[in-house]
């Protein structure tokens, strides 16, 4: 037992630092797994709510089930939709959550369409005006 005491102390010494680079590396790893995976995640749901919240009537919806048709009613005590299916007028109630798509196609402000981002998320300046000098 006393022969491995100052192998030991040798690898102690020489271990810390690669302690601290598997600590980096685990680091890294569950950093671009949040970027990649939950971020888009997260984000694609908010989107998703907000297209649910954001139901008329009249707006042409998909479930996730395939059945399109027109939306009638809104209840949102009960956080569900009736549609209109196809030219009989069969009435189908749904809950908001089994909405796929919103087929209707709505009016997008120019400004916010126009809208450029650069990487980071930022607004690009593209549209700077020169600056003007006034003589007085």
């Amino acid at each position: 037992m006393t022969n491995f005491l100052p192998i030991l102390a040798e690898q102690s010494s020489n271990g810390s630092f690669m302690n601290i680079g598997i600590i980096v590396f685990y680091v890294a790893v569950f950093a671009a797994l949040y970027f990649f995976l939950i971020r888009p995640n997260s984000k694609k749901k908010k989107e998703e709510a907000q297209m649910r919240n954001s139901l008329e009537i009249g707006d042409e919806i998909t479930t996730i089930g395939g059945i399109m048709g027109r939306v009638v009613a809104i209840k949102d005590d009960e956080d569900a939709i009736i549609i209109e299916t196809g030219s009989d007028r069969v009435k189908l109630k749904f809950k908001k959550w089994c909405i796929s798509t919103v087929d209707t196609a709505k009016d997008v402000p120019a400004q916010k369409a126009t809208e450029k981002k650069s990487f980071f998320g930022k607004k690009k300046s593209d549209d700077v005006e020169p600056k003007t000098e006034t003589k007085e």
